[in-house]
């Protein structure tokens, strides 16, 4: 894969990669905020995907998605500029690692069922208290598995 290898080596020696590697404080700050991004994503879609799974019954999935949702996106939001500072400092190693690169696979794999969840049940959240379509908790089930994968296989890197 010379390609990702080339791409790695100019994010790597690019400006900003060299800032991100040589700084005192920005790798250490970006990898403190990308953990804050990630307890308010997965905190704030996990307490919501339980929700719409199954589990806490007596809390209404409407109002809990209107405030657990921009807590989630928010934390996506932040973990977008801190996964880039790390990734252009070690870009050349991290192109090539295969955990990595599935960490990659499950973030597409998690937005793109986030989507298609809001695409298919957010006008029906409030009929959730009535029947929980088994569709729509086994995307919600999915999600939590998925973003514990991004989770798990991002403290992964370091290991492998």
């Amino acid at each position: 894969m010379p390609e990702l290898s080339a791409l790695g080596e100019a994010v790597q020696n690019s400006a900003f990669g060299l800032w991100a590697a040589q700084s005192s404080l920005a790798y250490p700050v970006a990898n403190v905020l990308h953990l804050l991004g990630l307890v308010m994503l997965v905190g704030g879609i996990g307490v919501l995907d339980l929700r719409l799974a199954g589990f806490f019954w007596a809390i209404p999935v409407a109002p809990l998605s209107r405030a657990l949702t921009p807590v989630a996106l928010a934390g996506l939001a932040l973990m977008l500029p801190t996964g880039a500072v790390m990734f252009a400092a070690d870009a050349e190693a991290l192109v090539m690692s295969g955990t990595f690169r599935w960490k990659l696979v499950l973030i597409a794999l998690a937005l793109a069922n986030a989507l298609a969840f809001r695409f298919r049940w957010q006008r029906r959240l409030e009929n959730w208290e009535m029947e929980p379509p088994p569709l729509g908790r086994l995307m919600a089930a999915t999600s939590i598995l998925l973003w514990l994968g991004v989770a798990a296989l991002g403290r992964w890197i370091a290991y492998s």
